[in-house]
Formats: structure tokens, sequence, C-alpha cells
């Protein structure tokens, strides 16, 4: 089973977060973005080019717009609209706002919204979002440079937090502030002193609820977590895991998550959780042992999955892999040499995504040696057999 590269230098390509519409409907386009550096975090001047891959023409890049609002890690939350086969969405920034971009990509009509996104409902209605600013200042390579974060000094402001936006009209709210939010007692201590502040925003597979990581940090220490989730509407929070090492997780279906984090039951590992409930069992034990992008192609037997960068003779690689649920085993898609100066905020995780029909996986990775690009493989084989 090959690899190749989509993209190519000079210049770089990368895609960023697995939990985003990559693809559309046909698989024959490839979301990206194209950028002339590595290695440094973003400056408030530096814009990045927004585009296509077309997978029917020669892996021909068609560049679609820019932005002023990237990170390495989620980069600027480009993504195909849910049910449509034209319009994608992109976050960027006009003076001293963040907003958002919606492109028909054929008619080449754009509409800005006054409020960036950061997760679509499945409907391509909605979206929610997150304050940038904050998260920028809270954990750099997540947020947006550009725009000083104006709640700073305020442990848990009561006026951002997790906004939702109408797409047809841009009619926005606050459906759940970071105040209201830390002040739900945690079970495991007092966090009344710490800085709080939201990140990781992901609708459920019917779009009646979605998650978001709490996360808050006492001084310069490491950040600590708890998965809540909530109504479309911002209503009925709940605390989905609360032992405080929450990292990446994917709905299955509208009740159940899958997410890597430590519980009393069985350490670090990858969980089934029940949304709503305390209902919690292990998954893939002694299998899929460490931290990866977790995601579920289209039959949700597999999951595709990868890891951080583990040693290997005198280098790093990161593994990529599917894992069945049926039969509990791994089947390997390929081991890439992640370089050591890619690390930090500017590291180059895989982020591996699916195409909607689970036939095409793509990823982000240097290990071609042309700095990153984007790379493709036809997994349809391992669904057949």
């Amino acid at each position: 089973m090959s690899m190749r590269p989509i993209t190519s230098g000079p210049k770089h390509h990368w895609f960023g977060y697995y939990d985003k519409l990559q693809f559309d409907p046909s698989n024959r386009y490839v979301l990206g973005m194209e950028v002339d550096f590595e290695h440094r975090s973003p400056t408030p001047g530096d814009v990045i080019r927004v585009g296509m891959i077309d997978l029917a023409d020669g892996d021909r890049w068609i560049e679609l717009g820019d932005t002023r609002a990237w990170c390495w890690q989620q980069g600027c939350m480009l993504q195909w609209i849910p049910g449509s086969d034209s319009e994608v969405i992109w976050n960027d920034r006009e003076d001293d706002r963040f907003v958002c971009h919606v492109l028909d990509i054929h008619t080449g009509k754009k509409r800005t919204l006054g409020y960036p996104v950061y997760t679509l409902s499945p409907d391509g209605r909605t979206a929610i979002g997150a304050d940038f600013r904050r998260i920028n200042h809270m954990r750099p390579g997540y947020g947006y440079a550009g725009i000083p974060d104006p709640n700073f000094d305020i442990l848990a402001p009561d006026d951002v937090g997790i906004h939702r936006v109408d797409l047809k009209t841009g009619e926005a709210s606050l459906v759940i502030s970071i105040e209201q939010v830390a002040a739900i007692p945690y079970p495991h201590g007092d966090i009344s002193a710490a800085k709080h502040y939201f990140n990781h925003l992901l609708f459920n597979t019917d779009g009646s609820r979605f998650i978001f990581l709490h996360r808050w940090r006492f001084g310069d220490a490491g950040f600590h977590t708890r998965m809540m989730t909530a109504a479309a509407d911002g209503s009925n929070i709940y605390g989905v895991d609360q032992y405080g090492h929450t990292s990446h997780f994917i709905w299955r279906d509208p009740e159940h998550i899958l997410a890597w984090a430590r519980h009393p039951s069985h350490a670090d590992a990858f969980y089934i959780y029940r949304d709503g409930t305390q209902e919690v069992e292990v998954i893939g034990k002694g299998v899929m042992t460490l931290n990866g992008h977790c995601t579920y192609l289209a039959d949700t037997n597999w999951i595709l999955n990868d890891t951080y960068p583990v040693p290997r003779d005198d280098g790093r690689v990161q593994e990529l892999y599917l894992y069945s649920v049926e039969s509990g085993r791994r089947r390997e898609l390929g081991e890439f040499g992640a370089a050591a100066e890619y690390t930090g905020e500017w590291r180059c995780d895989l982020h591996p995504r699916s195409s909607p029909d689970g036939s095409l996986i793509t990823i982000d990775s240097a290990h071609g040696g042309n700095g990153r690009q984007i790379h493709l493989m036809d997994i349809s084989a391992y669904q057949a057999s």
C-alpha cells in the first residue's frame, strides 16, 4: 500500500486537524494551506494561502484565498461545509476581529461572517466557535496571533467562551461562558484560583450535542482538562470525563465518544465514553498503546490513528495504522520519519483524515525532505479484505 505526496515544494502545505472535512463529497478536491516558511511561530503579519488539490487533474493546486488567522496545529479551520459539494469555510482576521469566509468554489462568490468558527454541525447550518485570542495566550500553537486577549488578567471571563453562529444569516450569540463552566464544581479539587479557557470543540454525528474541553492552569504549570458536552444551544452541560487528562477524541455516534484519557480503571488508554453517563470502557488496550489523533472511517469498525514521534534507530518516526474494533487487531499503514526540528508548537503531526467514504486518507508529513506536505493513500483494499 503506497502513499504519495499530492503537494510539493518549495512552498510548504498542510491541512491541520483530523476532525474536519478535507475531501469534497466526490473525493476529487482536497483542501490545504500553503506557507512560505517553517520552524517559527506565526506573527500578525504572516499571510498564508488557502487552496485545494484537484486529484483528477494531476494534483493541481487551485488557490481559493488567504488568511491572517491561523496556527500550525489547526490551520485556519478550513473545511468543507457538510452536505455541500461547493462551499468551503475558513477563518481570517480583519482589522481588530476574527471572522470567517464562506466561498463557493464553482462560482467564486464569497461572503464573510463576523465570527470565527471551530466546528460545524452535520447539517451544515450552524457553527460554534471559541475565543482564539484567549487560546493563543493560554496555549500558543492553537490560537491566532494579531489580537491581544482583552481578558488576559481575568481568570474566568464572563463575556467570552463558546459562540454559536448561523451560517446562513451570520447571527451569533454567546451560548456558554468561561465563567459559567469554571464555576461548575470540579470533583478533584478547587480550581477557582486557576486561569481557564476552552479548546477543541466538536459536534456529534447528528448535531444534537457538542464536546468542548475545559482547560485551566495554575500559574505557569501545565494544563488540566475535563471533557464536557452540551446541547446544541449550550444548555444541559455534562462532565463526561473529569479525571483531568482527556486528550484527542472523536464521536463514534450521537452518544458515544472515543478518547485518549487517564481513567482509574486502566490508567492511560483509549476509552469509549457514553455521553450523559459515567459509563466507560477501555478499547484497544495493549494495541492502541499511545496517544494519537483518532477518527472513525465510514465503517465504524475501523479506527484510523497515528502516534506522536517515537524513537526508531537513530531518529524518530510517526506511526500510522488502522485498528479493527471487531477483531481487536492493528494493521500498519506506515512509519514516517520526523526530523528533530519539527517539535513543540510547530511540530508536524500526521493528523490522519479520511474521505467521506473511507477509501482515501491523507496525512501531513515532512518525511519526504521537502518540508511539510500533504500525502495521500488509497486504503479501500483494507476494507474489502
